[in-house]
């Protein structure tokens, strides 16, 4: 594969494969696609091309193949373990879909929606809206964030719990090979035994073994009731017996079950304009509570009362607020989904995206915290996450008046510290961000090594000039 900067003649081929309109190569145009949303990693590129049918995307392949040339795709950049980002010092260049934009059908009898790889998530919601139907997924990022990526990282949001990650809304794919071989398996079907299941192969594969230019993805019929309720509760294990309560109450309706510590609302309260604290009084944790329910909008309502009258009589709510209109709702998922970017202004903050089995989660918290905080007295952690699924977003914020060089230069000691002890439950590094670059050498330390070569055996066959996004999930050899 070829480190070195590709000749002006392979620059000038790349070119005309998709107009000099669309071929950056500009240093000050160059510089969107080459950071990401952190700022942990900056890569180096010749050029960004941005192809406008999944024709050019194959010729750009056919020739990077011919050519041993290295391809980064690129969707939203707004990843968090760099494995958007090209290499530092090599000579990826940056395949960037965001001209493949098209919403190609929407099927409401058959609840599918075709669209390319670079649409927008916000406008697939929007479209499914307009069909009186709803697509899941929802994300922080989901304004900016591209399906394709969204694929490629299996991402999960808020709403796993009841509708599942990328590779349950996810019917069939479009794929250009490294090859620069199409494959079409844009298929509609919920069964389809045929063979082994090459979507789950892409899904999740971070853009190693092809580019993802389209794909089927889910909807669902719209919800008739919906009541989110915000709960202050004064332990995890309280948080973790009231979601029990939840899931017996209210079954497949409970569509959200985030946990969140009251650091995270002062952070949130402090630095994201427009958030409020939703209560007057002051509580460990809370939970934000989501329900979804088919038939109307009182059982809904009647859901949510009950749940927390209940809790209430068990003594594990201490108060609880209902949203009582759709801004209110709206509210206060922004105060959850701000609570990343809210611990910015504080300083350092080392982040962890982790998972392990719900039941563990208090032991596992109570564990981490004592850790973490004997190796850096003052650390503030501020844990919150979908509690539902067991996905924990254990970040810790730079004690106060900490130099944050110093405290992020002691990122990776943390991680182990944090992912030792994740794996003595059984769980995992990456619950839904990936491997990228930023767990790239971890993963091979956590994971078997039996499935580290199975992984190898995987990628050398259907990338064997090692071309497709290299040195990302797994070191190129």
């Amino acid at each position: 594969m070829t480190t070195t900067l590709p000749s002006p003649e392979l620059i000038a081929s790349f070119i005309d494969i998709v107009g000099s309109a669309n071929a950056l190569t500009n240093p000050a145009d160059l510089v969107p696609y080459l950071v990401e949303s952190r700022g942990l990693y900056k890569g180096t590129t010749p050029m960004v091309l941005r192809p406008g049918t999944v024709e050019e995307v194959s010729r750009i392949m056919k020739l990077a193949s011919a050519t041993r040339t290295a391809i980064v795709p690129q969707g939203g950049n707004t990843g968090h373990v760099a494995g958007q980002i090209p290499r530092e010092g090599k000579a990826d260049i940056v395949l960037s879909l965001q001209r493949l934009n098209r919403i190609r059908d929407i099927d409401p009898i058959g609840n599918v929606i075709v669209a390319d790889a670079g649409c927008i998530l916000a406008d697939i919601q929007k479209a499914a809206e307009e069909h009186d139907r709803l697509f899941p997924l929802s994300l922080g990022s989901e304004g900016s964030a591209r399906i394709g990526g969204n694929l490629s990282t299996n991402a999960g949001g808020t709403a796993v719990l009841a509708y599942g990650n990328m590779r349950q809304l996810c019917l069939g794919l479009e794929v250009v090979l490294p090859t620069g071989e199409i494959w079409d398996g844009l298929r509609r079907l919920k069964k389809d035994n045929t063979g082994y299941d090459l979507r789950d192969l892409f899904i999740g594969a971070e853009g190693t073994l092809g580019v993802i230019t389209g794909a089927v993805l889910k909807m669902f019929p719209r919800p008739l009731g919906h009541q989110v309720a915000f709960a202050g509760v004064g332990s995890v294990e309280h948080a973790l017996a009231l979601f029990n309560k939840a899931s017996s109450l209210c079954g497949a309706a409970l569509t959200g079950f985030e946990l969140m510590p009251r650091l995270g609302v002062e952070f949130t309260t402090r630095h994201i304009p427009g958030v409020r604290d939703p209560m007057a009084t002051v509580h460990p944790w809370y939970a934000l509570i989501d329900i979804s329910t088919s038939d109307s909008a009182e059982s809904a309502e009647r859901m949510v009362h009950e749940l927390l009258e209940q809790g209430i009589a068990a003594g594990l709510v201490e108060n609880a607020v209902i949203a009582t209109s759709e801004e209110q709702r709206k509210a206060l998922w922004h105060m959850r989904e701000s609570m990343s970017p809210a611990q910015k202004p504080e300083g350092g903050s080392i982040k962890h995206d982790v998972s392990v089995p719900v039941s563990s989660i208090p032991a596992f918290m109570k564990e981490a915290d004592a850790a973490v905080i004997k190796a850096i007295p003052g650390a503030r952690i501020c844990s919150f996450g979908h509690m539902g699924d067991g996905n924990i977003h254990y970040n810790i914020s730079q004690p106060v008046g900490a130099d944050k060089q110093a405290f992020l230069d002691r990122w990776r000691e943390i991680n182990a510290i944090v992912h030792g002890i994740v794996a003595s439950y059984n769980g995992s590094i990456s619950a839904e961000h990936g491997i990228g670059q930023l767990k790239r050498d971890e993963l091979a330390e956590v994971r078997p090594e039996i499935e580290i070569e199975l992984m190898r055996r995987i990628k050398h066959a259907f990338d064997p000039a090692g071309i497709m996004n290299p040195d990302k999930v797994l070191r190129a050899d």
